[in-house]
């Protein structure tokens, strides 16, 4: 059976929400430039492979749009 309660609902430490700022604005960013870096391997793959650019090119693809696409999320 559930135990009823009549005591305050916080008894735990005070939060720190300095540090919760902190690691939602890391996730932030993570989810961000990781979501960059798989969109542009995707499309350096597809250069790549469904055309005759080769890897080094699909390569340089690859650089040019993380580059690009870092500063728009800027």
């Amino acid at each position: 059976m559930a135990e009823h309660h009549s005591g305050p609902v916080e008894t735990g430490a005070p939060m720190d929400y300095s540090e919760h700022e902190k690691t939602y604005n890391f996730f932030l960013n993570a989810t961000k430039y990781g979501t960059l870096f798989c969109v542009a391997l995707l499309i350096a793959m597809a250069a790549g492979f469904f055309t005759t650019m080769g890897f080094f090119s699909a390569l340089i693809v690859f650089i040019l749009v993380n580059v690009a696409g870092y500063f728009v999320l800027r």
